[in-house]
């Protein structure tokens, strides 16, 4: 995507001046997305994302600017720019050879998407609408969308690397609405992959519309949750989104080298409970967060962040990896050229443990059961977060019993790791979009079921 003269007279003019590194990141990014409403086709759109970024380290600095214009002059005159921003009159060397690095490719795709038909697409998504609409009476609306795309990058840098990489994504959603005229539910599922469309072919879509229908269903004739502090069993899956956000970022060095979290220098220390192992794992084959190389170009790798309850490690990225004296883990991620990268989760999760899920339930006398959770916040500082639960049940005497809705899960993120009592023997991961100062990227969250001894839970009385 750019002639390697090119972007060796780049990275020169960048440290003209004295900056101490230079990096360009080239991305082509095509995309298609389409979606209905209630079995009827509401957008299909397709694009093309087509840019270059360009940043300079000075020190524990960076300067970064970006432009889609890729003609060598408007190249050069960034690059110029960028360097006058810098401006400390010293001479550095860079590499005049690139070295092309090579990559293990541990996503293999079948069916590309640009192969397939959108009248298949729309067929399936036709197809989860009557599912969904079929299920019950109350079910008003449906919504079925799908996305792909395909990226190609390129990262070169004043140190001599060169990569390139593509990543092929495709996720299918599919809402339902419930409604008795007053009052409305909603249930979805919302799968992806790294993956071509094979992975959509291999979907179980009568499922995934069904209970989906089910979720809203069922909410919708839910009484209100109880309120108050109370024992809460997450279910497995999506559950994880919880420790993403009030664990997951607060370990992320974007908020360690700023010293703005609750884990700062807390390395070797007892943060969670000892049967809680917590993994940031890049390197799964296929997995919707899992990427061959960041966004820098470092391979990405298997970090556990947390090990019998002993924090071991980071997420760290260069240019904050240079403030902490700490090396890169392959963490640094960015939306598009458009973002300068910074550390970042992939596929994030509580590794499974021992116990059964069935003695959870049963040995829980009273809690509420988070079946399905939807979104929340969170501050990374201080760990606090606040969730909402999206389809939830009481737990009475060892047994799930009545539906509840409106029920939010309220507290910090080091507490909630220290009250973890249970962990279960099957793990599974859920599929989400991660939104921090470099963008929204695809990560995925996870864990088996697990048990919180003592959360507060916000409802009604």
């Amino acid at each position: 995507m750019i002639n390697r003269n090119v972007a060796k007279n780049v990275l020169h003019t960048a440290l003209s001046t004295g900056g101490d590194f230079a990096e360009i990141f080239i991305e082509n990014r095509k995309t298609n997305n389409i979606s209905l409403i209630n079995g009827k086709l509401d957008k299909a759109v397709s694009g093309i994302d087509y840019g270059i970024g360009l940043r300079i380290f000075v020190g524990h600095n960076a300067i970064y600017t970006y432009t889609n214009d890729l003609s060598e002059s408007n190249l050069l005159f960034m690059a110029k720019n960028a360097a006058d921003a810098v401006n400390i009159s010293k001479q550095n060397e860079i590499v005049l050879d690139f070295t092309t690095k090579n990559i293990n490719n541990i996503h293999p795709i079948k069916i590309l998407p640009s192969e397939v038909p959108k009248t298949d697409i729309i067929d399936i998504l036709k197809l989860a609408n009557k599912y969904s609409k079929d299920y019950s009476k109350s079910i008003s609306q449906t919504g079925g969308y799908y996305t792909d795309e395909v990226q190609d990058i390129v990262i070169i840098n004043s140190k001599g690397l060169w990569v390139e990489d593509r990543r092929i994504r495709t996720r299918v959603e599919i809402t339902a609405v419930a409604s008795n005229g007053t009052e409305k539910q909603t249930g979805k599922h919302a799968p992806g992959s790294h993956s071509g469309y094979e992975f959509v072919k291999n979907l179980d879509i009568e499922f995934l519309a069904k209970d989906s229908a089910r979720i809203a269903a069922t909410m919708l004739e839910a009484s209100y949750a109880p309120s108050g502090k109370m024992t809460v069993v997450i279910d497995k899956g999506f559950g994880g989104v919880i420790l993403h956000e009030a664990c997951g970022h607060s370990l992320e060095a974007t908020a360690i080298a700023k010293g703005a979290s609750t884990f700062c220098n807390m390395k070797g220390k007892q943060i969670a409970s000892p049967i809680v192992t917590y993994i940031d794992d890049g390197t799964i084959p296929n997995a919707w967060g899992s990427i061959n190389v960041d966004d820098e170009g470092t391979p990405t790798q298997k970090n556990i962040l947390i090990e019998n309850g002993i924090l071991k490690t980071y997420l760290v990225d260069t240019l904050n990896g240079l403030k902490m004296g700490e090396p890169s883990t392959g963490s640094s991620r960015r939306q598009s050229y458009k973002y300068a990268p910074t550390s970042r989760m992939t596929n994030t999760y509580i590794q499974a443990g021992t116990d059964k899920e069935k003695d959870i339930i049963s040995n829980t006398e009273y809690g509420l059961y988070a079946a399905k959770m939807g979104g929340g916040s969170v501050t990374p500082a201080t760990g606090e977060y606040n969730f909402s639960v999206i389809e939830g049940y009481l737990i009475e005497n060892g047994k799930i019993t009545k539906p509840v809705r409106g029920a939010s899960l309220i507290g910090m993120g080091s507490s909630t790791l220290k009250n973890i009592d249970a962990v279960a023997d099957i793990e599974k991961q859920g599929q989400g979009m991660c939104g921090s100062i470099s963008g929204s990227i695809p990560t995925n969250v996870g864990q088996p079921m697990i048990r919180v001894k003592e959360m507060t839970v916000g409802g009604q009385n």
